[in-house]
């Protein structure tokens, strides 16, 4: 199984060299990808017919420029709306974003372990995403049924695509610390510092709405907060104003 993942993502280097190669061919956005979006994605669905057109550009930029991988199944154009859905909720309300540190998402059916596995008799099978390092670097491993719960309205908060992407966007300074500084100024950082201290005290004392995976270390509470801001935003806005106006200042173009 090992061989069949490192050959994926071979070929997913492969093909992302020769894209970067060459002018970069976007498709036309599928015509019937509007109804899955209305129906699976509430981002899109809250949006202005004139804003829906450009999420539906950023998507097809995405797919042209990042190689997607499945292992043991075939992906299917939800699959496709999700995982590009995931990559351009967090950078919408920017001009012109690419994910320069990125050139595969590989798709597992299932949660896997820390090697990749995923054995269905294999207890420790309970990662639903994660942004690979070393000989994985570059390329971003999601679980397809993590994927999906995501976007369910049976998790409000919890969202595996976009909390992987925000991993990626934290990357982009070369520390996956929980201090963006590709979209913070360095005037918001030590205010950011402070709020995330305190709310991380607040998720670990169990006084806390922001869910429990937050309070594990820096990177991860922005992640999880994220999560938050974009799937709860009125929720957040009402119950943690101080982390929603950061946020805001964080995910928008300044």
């Amino acid at each position: 199984m090992t061989t069949l993942i490192l050959f994926s993502l071979l070929i997913g280097f492969v093909i992302f060299a020769l894209k970067t190669s060459q002018k970069k061919n976007v498709q036309e956005f599928p015509t019937n990808w509007h109804s899955l979006l209305l129906k699976h994605v509430s981002f899109y669905d809250d949006l202005s017919p004139e804003e829906q057109k450009r999420f539906q550009s950023r998507m097809m930029i995405f797919l042209s420029e990042i190689h997607l991988e499945s292992v043991g199944f075939e992906l299917n154009d939800l699959d496709k709306v999700y995982i590009a859905s995931s990559a351009v909720i967090p950078v919408f309300n920017f001009s012109e974003w690419h994910y320069r540190n990125l050139s595969t998402v590989l798709v597992y059916p299932d949660h896997f372990n820390e090697d990749l596995g995923f054995a269905q008799n294999d207890k420790n099978r309970n990662i639903g995403g994660l942004v690979g390092n070393g000989r994985f670097e570059n390329q971003m491993i999601l679980s397809r049924k993590a994927l999906h719960e995501g976007f369910s309205p049976l998790t409000p908060k919890f969202n595996t695509g976009i909390h992987e992407f925000v991993h990626l966007i934290d990357k982009l300074d070369g520390r996956t610390d929980g201090v963006p500084e590709v979209l913070l100024q360095k005037p918001y950082v030590i205010p950011w510092l402070k709020i995330i201290h305190e709310k991380m005290e607040e998720i670990n004392n169990n006084e806390s709405d922001i869910r429990h995976y937050g309070g594990t270390n820096q990177a991860e509470f922005l992640a999880v907060a994220a999560e938050y801001f974009f799937e709860k935003p009125e929720q957040m806005k009402k119950k943690h104003p101080d982390l929603y106006q950061m946020l805001t200042v964080c995910f928008q173009d300044i």
